[in-house]
Formats: C-alpha cells, structure tokens, sequence
C-alpha cells in the first residue's frame, strides 16, 4: 500500500536514540549520535544563524553590561521613564544655571548702570485729609487763628505769638512779648496766609502777663475757639502752636503733665515789681523761647491756655550765654483765667486783680504764707475795712490751705487767689498762735497794671 511505502521510506532515514530514561534513573551523560560522550565528540557545535527568526521591527538588543546583581536587562517602558526623568532633571538644572547667570548679570548692569536711569518705588498720591482728632487735623483748623508777633523797641526786640479772638482784630499774647515796644516800638504780625499788618497795645497786665493788641483792616479772620480749663484732666492730650526761635506755626504735641501749678516769671520777686503770677496748667509739650502767647489746644482743638513760661536745665556752662530750651517743662495760663482778663482789657483797657487786703512777709521761710507785722511805708499790715479785716485775719496769721488745698509760701498763696474773681468767696484755714482755725473771705479788687 502507498501509506505504507512512506512510512517505510521515513523509518529508513530515522536513526535511533537513546534509550529513555526511566524514572528514578540517574541522569545519564549526553553523547552524539554515535553513541559517544558529547564531551570527547571532537565535532564542533554548528553556529546558529544570526538571522533565523530575524524581525525587523522589534527593538534592537540592548549592548552593554549586565548589572552586577544579574538583574535582567530593562524593559522598554523603564528606559522610557529613565529618560523622562533625566530630561526633567536636566530642565532643573538649566533653569538653575539660567537664573544664576542672569542674576549675576543684572546686578552687573544696574551696578554699572547700564540699561537706562534707575526708577525707585514711591507710593501714590494719598488724600490729604486727616482725622479731626488727629494733631495733624488739629493744627490744620488752628493754624489760620495763630499768628506770629515781631515786637521791636529802642534797645530790644522779640519774637512772640498770639491768638486771634474776634473779626475786630483782636489779638491775645503774653504782656513780656510786647513789652519790649514800650510806648514808641513797633509791633508787626504775620499771618499763616503770608499777610502781615501793624498792631497797636489795646490793654496789658504784668500781674497775669497777658496783653491785647488789634489789627487794623484784615479780612477773613478767624477767631480761635475758646474751650475750657476746668474741664482738663492730667494725662489729656494737648498740641502747642508758636514760632519757637522765630520758626513760625511750629506745631508740636504733649499731655498735660499737672495742674494748679504755682508759678511765677519776670519782674523782681523780692519787692513783687512786675511780677505775673500763674496758676498754671504744666505740659510736656515743647515749648520754647517764642512760643509765647500761642495756644494750647485740646483734642477737639480748642485753646485751654497761653504757653508762657517754661523750665529750663543748666546750659553745662559758667559763661550763662546759652539760650534755653525745652526740657518738657512747659507752663500755660488757663484759659478761662485768660478769658476775664482779656474782656477787661479790651472793654477798659485794665484788669481787675481779686484781693485780700493784706500785706504778706515774703521773707517768711516757714511752711504757708504769713501775714506781715506792718505793711509798706509803716502802714498796717491789714488793711482797715478790706476783705482780710472782715474775715477776721490778724499780723502774724500764717495762712496754710485756700479751699483746702494747701500753700507752702507766699508767692502760692497769691497764685492761688489770682486763679479767682473779684467777689468770689474763699474759705482759709490758718494757724495763730499754735492753733488752726478757718475763716470764710469774700474777695475784694483792684485794678492792676
């Protein structure tokens, strides 16, 4: 049969193999197909063709060492992800290196200014309003009303300043700042708008230091607003206007340090001549040599006193040529002490001075303010008839409280009775002859100078 006749012809050309191994057996050297050990067959091995399965468009082999661990070679998609992280990596570094480069020479062309003219930031304009509490608000509705004083007289002149009162021209300042015109000087007063016009003395009074001039056809004067001094409380915040050292509208704030501080300034304290007793409001606010007569303002801008003297510390010299300053130290007259007394002057052109009718030993170094054992010129030391000899006080009475509060010398006690109004009732606690006792007095007047 034909299947059989190939079958036959394919079992001709087969060689038999090795025997199988059974199971169990020990595994059995190769050998050709003589029979022989593969490893004495001195037949060489055919060399496979390196293009038998060749396809085209598969990857070619990755050429290099293997690692050292025998890990297999990498895929396709890990050497994809290593080459996107090196691309990554060396985008960094370029930025780094950029950025340093241009650093480096953006320093070098501004340094040697190259590129054009340097610009710096500055804010924009702003509004240039402020709050009306504010010292900024403040001075901005007091300074039209303060004006600067150039006094000038045969052998001195000065600097002061003043506070405009009404639209007659009338003008508040301090007595020593016009004193220096005498009865021939000039006064000149200049305006925070540039204006300036001559003044002329209305009224004066060396005991309160106040004065009253008026200038003549100026228009569109303000009057400053007068507030309250008994409304001031130690610690309220408070702006001085002046032209210290001829520095016109200099504005510059503080606190009230005190109150009913007892002071006095000018004129001769040992025979009284010229003296101007205050019982003034103390502030920290610099005030300096022409600060004079301007205001002090408080928070809502109203005048509670005239700045008039201050408290200066040593020079540091033995020569005494060193101007004072300020050392926050400043004093001012109440307000509405300076109120009455300047309605006087420019109704009648004096002030009345509230009284005790007695004459008071300066010289006394004791604790309070004694009565003299005569007066002046062999006068009695209480006048007869006066508000001292109603009330009952004697030669020799000391004098240590005025409503309670106390007096340590005779300066103070007439500070104290300055502060009131003729008429005014007064209660004085005394000590006569080892014993204290309180008497009620009703203020009598005089007409001062």
């Amino acid at each position: 049969m034909a299947v059989s006749a190939e079958v036959a012809s394919a079992d001709a050309d087969f060689e038999p193999g090795p025997p199988a191994q059974a199971p169990g057996d020990a595994p059995q050297a190769p050998t050709t197909a003589s029979g022989t050990p593969a490893s004495l067959d001195p037949t060489p091995a055919p060399v496979p063709d390196p293009w038998h399965r060749y396809d085209p468009w598969a990857p070619a082999p990755l050429i290099g060492p293997l690692q050292q661990t025998g890990a297999a070679p990498p895929t396709h998609q890990q050497r994809r992800n290593r080459t996107r992280k090196l691309l990554v990596v060396s985008g960094l570094m370029l930025a780094l290196v950029s950025g340093g480069v241009g650093g480096v020479v953006g320093a070098y062309l501004e340094r040697d200014g190259v590129g054009g003219d340097v610009v710096l930031p500055q804010a924009g304009a702003e509004d240039g309003g402020r709050a009306a509490g504010s010292v900024a608000g403040i001075a901005a509705r007091a300074l039209p009303s303060v004006v600067t004083l150039h006094v000038s007289g045969d052998e001195e002149s000065g600097t002061g300043t003043g506070i405009v009162l009404d639209t007659r021209g009338h003008i508040l300042t301090n007595n020593h700042v016009v004193q220096p015109a005498g009865g021939d000087g000039e006064i000149s007063v200049s305006f925070s708008g540039g204006q300036t016009a001559k003044a002329k003395v209305v009224g004066h009074d060396t005991g309160y230091d106040l004065a009253v001039v008026q200038v003549s056809r100026v228009r569109g004067l303000r009057p400053m607003p007068l507030g309250n001094s008994d409304n001031v409380r130690v610690g309220d915040p408070v702006v001085a206007i002046g032209a210290p050292f001829d520095l016109d509208n200099t504005v510059t704030a503080g606190i009230i340090s005190a109150k009913d501080r007892p002071i006095t300034a000018g004129g001769d304290a040992a025979d009284g001549s010229d003296v101007s007793y205050v019982d003034a409001l103390q502030t920290d606010a610099p005030i300096n040599p022409g600060n004079s007569g301007g205001p002090l303002l408080d928070a809502q801008g109203r005048v509670v006193g005239i700045n008039s003297a201050i408290r200066s510390a040593d020079d540091g010299t033995d020569t005494g040529d060193g101007q004072a300053g300020s050392i926050g130290l400043g004093f001012a007259i109440p307000v509405n002490q300076a109120k009455r007394v300047a309605e006087e002057l420019i109704n009648t052109g004096k002030a009345t001075h509230p009284v005790i009718g007695v004459t008071l030993d300066m010289d006394y170094t004791g604790d309070g303010a004694r009565v003299a054992t005569k007066g002046s010129g062999g006068d009695p030391a209480v006048t007869p008839g006066g508000p001292g000899a109603r009330a009952g006080l004697k030669a020799g009475d000391v004098i240590t409280e005025v409503d309670g509060e106390r007096v340590h010398s005779g300066d103070e006690l007439i500070v104290r009775t300055r502060a009131h109004r003729p008429g005014d009732h007064l209660r004085l606690t005394l000590r006569r002859d080892g014993k204290d006792m309180t008497v009620s007095l009703v203020l009598g007047s005089s007409t001062g100078d």
